[in-house]
């Protein structure tokens, strides 16, 4: 069954999303991140290209060739994915495949309206017996 992580109180939500692919990432995971649109898509694609400092994540976009190779690819609307390892869910909602994948991991800002789709995504997630993982991000030190 799928593993939920779920990461709250992020105060860059795509920042967070970032530092959890490359603790993924250093583990051996392959990671797929699923955008709400194309122009969340570029921005994590710059992110990545920045994060961490020291040496960018590897990367691209599920359109680009070499997606087999690729430790961490980014999505907003394909569903033919090179792997089914983890996927990061930036979405509002619950993505209808997400049970195809090994770990699903949503991240949770601080905006009002995030905080409610998190708890509603949350609740899906518990309800369908789902073991589900909770961190929350602004409680966390150093």
């Amino acid at each position: 069954m799928t593993k939920i992580d779920f990461y709250s109180g992020a105060d860059d939500k795509l920042l967070a999303a970032c530092e959890v692919c490359q603790k993924a990432v250093d583990g051996g995971a392959r990671v797929l991140f699923y955008t709400p649109d194309a122009a969340t898509t570029a921005v994590l694609d710059k992110l990545l290209s920045e994060h961490p400092a020291t040496a960018a994540t590897p990367h691209c976009c599920c359109t680009d060739p070499g997606i087999y190779e690729m430790p961490v690819v980014v999505t907003h609307k394909s569903q033919d994915f090179p792997h089914y390892e983890v996927l990061i869910n930036l979405q509002a909602a619950c993505l209808p495949f997400f049970s195809r994948f090994s770990r699903v991991i949503e991240i949770v800002g601080l905006d009002e309206g995030d905080v409610q789709a998190g708890r509603e995504r949350f609740g899906f997630y518990r309800d369908r017996g789902y073991e589900i993982d909770h961190k929350d991000l602004g409680k966390q030190t150093g």
